[in-house]
């Protein structure tokens, strides 16, 4: 397949789907086994972790992640500098990106990408939060973007934004209007800058992309790169062992143990970016105050919100519903990211597992038991909640038995409804909820998943919520914006550590454990494929593209070198990029994207 005016039309969500062609080489061909439907091929409002990481393949951003460091890397962007105020940002633009239609990617695509961002609401839906401080963005030639600040945003390395063409996107904005956050882009050309193009989408069957041959950082090793569904997990497990897929992720630790030490396959194990939580309805309202839904009206206390937490053992979670393989949450963050990792300790450490103290705290508070030991609350409310648990992930579905257990060990009775994610995600924008499991992916920086916890996340209306639990406090949304004008890492980590301190105390987020990443892959099939970070790092869910684009077919062996090519990896191994600005050296790090929403 050639790079010029070479993309497929996708296939629109209500055709009929034609059977699955087979690839012209399986040798060349590196397919994944998913599960999670994508939400949209409109890289302005894709939010789901399985279509996030599918468009990081088809769409360039101006700085990505370093492979091997986790720390910023160039990207479209060769190198930039700040002014000594830190409210004037220029990146300068590599030579030679053209997109895969052939058209030459410049700065005007840039500044368009984002000022369409700043500018239009509905375009603003995935990536909003990485331009709430811009003031301008310019194009000044063909390779520099000025990028004008309000105040000072510590997320300026971390653009992880989808730059688009804007001779593709322009005139489907015009056409679209009002109706541009329902646009799925399912009828469009996926014409990107990234390494690979997306070519098909038949729903529920499979997603397929082919290499770019002329990406700028080089040919992908594998020509075709597709992501297979399989509605069980057990049944894709089986395709691995028959080599039908390339790899699995996400895999329970029975499935893992079962793997690992089987012939061909290797089981890669890494510690979990990601955190296994559930939220509490504490009164769901709009923007404006308006109030809807029905969540228990007791779950407004914090008392009780508090009680639930302190009547849940996290080190039981870990065992029971991760067979030891996760670590018993404290904060928000994830411990992998230990600067900005927080777990209370001390005089903070005030909703430790006790549930003795979690009884007392509720007897005082008037929540008297019934006769048959279910608690009511001092309105005469029966502590009778609903708990939706994804059916669809077995650490989630064994994390609810539990939960049920103890709740009930302190007079809540909990209706456990194990629900399809459809459903459960009806519940939640609905607000019709009680108790409801979450979960997200965060990365390196963590301002996106803070920022859905801002009075500013809260809908508009009811059922167009960003975040994931209805949550809005002044002190919270005072450090949040504290720690998006810190420059200073070591400073802005106090903050954020502060952030996950109101969390905590508030009991609306709640987090349970950080599952450890546990993958596996065909080693007949995929040879030399970059982790991230490396030593000890995953290949699913990447910060970037390396994994799929580094990795090389095993048979490629037999006729010499293929993939990226000698001289590409320059810059994968660069740790920290440290600009001379105006006024001085600064240490620039990079800020995290979205990449999950369960």
């Amino acid at each position: 397949m050639t790079t010029t005016g070479a993309a497929l039309l996708l296939v629109g969500a209500a055709a009929v789907a034609p059977a699955a062609a087979e690839p012209a080489d399986e040798a060349n061909t590196l397919t994944v086994a998913i599960s999670q439907q994508v939400d949209s091929f409109n890289p302005f409002t894709a939010q789901l972790a399985v279509t996030t990481n599918i468009l990081d393949h088809v769409y360039d951003s101006l700085v990505t992640v370093d492979a091997v460091t986790n720390e910023p890397a160039p990207a479209l962007a060769e190198e930039w500098e700040t002014s000594e105020d830190g409210l004037t940002w220029t990146f300068h633009l590599r030579d030679g990106v053209t997109f895969s239609d052939g058209e030459p990617l410049t700065a005007d695509d840039v500044a368009w990408t984002f000022t369409t961002i700043m500018e239009n609401e509905s375009a603003a839906i995935a990536n909003g939060n990485y331009v709430s401080g811009f003031d301008t963005v310019t194009a000044e030639d063909d390779h520099t973007v000025v990028i004008e600040l309000e105040e000072p945003q510590a997320t300026m390395t971390s653009l992880n934004v989808p730059i688009v063409p804007r001779h593709v996107w322009e005139p489907v904005l015009e056409e679209q209007g009002d109706d541009f956050a329902d646009y799925t882009g399912e009828d469009l050309p996926a014409v990107g800058s990234g390494p690979f193009v997306l070519t098909e989408h038949h729903r529920g069957e499979h997603i397929a992309l082919e290499a770019n041959p002329d990406h700028w950082r080089g040919a992908p090793g594998f020509s075709d790169l597709v992501f297979r569904y399989y509605s069980e997990k057990d049944a894709a497990v089986e395709a691995l062992r028959s080599g039908e897929v390339s790899l699995v992720y996400e895999l329970t630790e029975a499935q893992a143990n079962s793997l690992d030490g089987a012939d061909d396959i290797a089981v890669n194990f890494a510690a979990g970016k990601r955190f296994q939580a559930f939220t509490v309805n504490p009164g769901a309202r709009t923007q404006d105050g308006e109030e809807f839904g029905d969540g228990h009206p007791a779950l407004a206390d914090a008392t009780l919100r508090r009680a639930i937490v302190r009547a849940i053992d996290n080190e039981e979670i870990v065992e029971k519903a991760h067979g030891g393989r996760a670590t018993a949450a404290g904060g928000y963050i994830p411990a992998r990211y230990s600067d900005y990792h927080w777990s209370p300790e001390g005089d903070e450490d005030t909703l430790s597992f006790d549930p003795e103290a979690a009884n007392a705290m509720l007897d005082e508070a008037g929540y008297e038991r019934g006769e048959d030991g279910v608690r009511v609350s001092p309105d005469g409310d029966r502590l009778e909640l609903r708990m939706h648990v994804h059916q669809d992930r077995p650490d989630n579905v064994n994390a609810g038995l539990v939960i049920v257990e103890r709740l009930a060990d302190i007079g809540i009775e909990v209706e456990n409804l194990t629900v399809d994610p459809g459903v459960l995600s009806d519940a939640l924008f609905a607000a019709e909820y009680d108790l409801i499991f979450t979960g997200w992916t965060v990365n390196p920086d963590p301002d996106y998943v803070f920022s859905i916890h801002t009075c500013d996340a809260l809908p508009e209306e009811p059922g167009s919520m960003q975040g994931d639990a209805y949550f809005c406090d002044e002190e919270y949304d005072e450090l949040y914006r504290a720690q998006l004008a810190e420059y200073d890492r070591t400073a802005r980590a106090e903050i954020i550590h502060d952030l996950q301190r109101v969390l905590y105390e508030e009991a609306v987020v709640n987090v349970l454990a950080y599952p450890d990443i546990r993958e596996a892959y065909r080693t007949d099939q995929i040879t030399d494929m970059q982790i991230q970070p490396d030593p000890g790092g995953n290949i699913w869910g990447q910060d970037g593209y390396w994994a799929f684009w580094s990795a090389q077919p095993v048979a490629s062996d037999e006729d010499g070198p293929s993939g990226p090519s000698t001289g590409v990896w320059i810059g994968i191994g660069a740790a920290v990029l440290v600009l001379l600005a105006a006024g001085g050296f600064v240490l620039f790090r990079r800020r995290a994207t979205v990449e999950d929403r369960e």
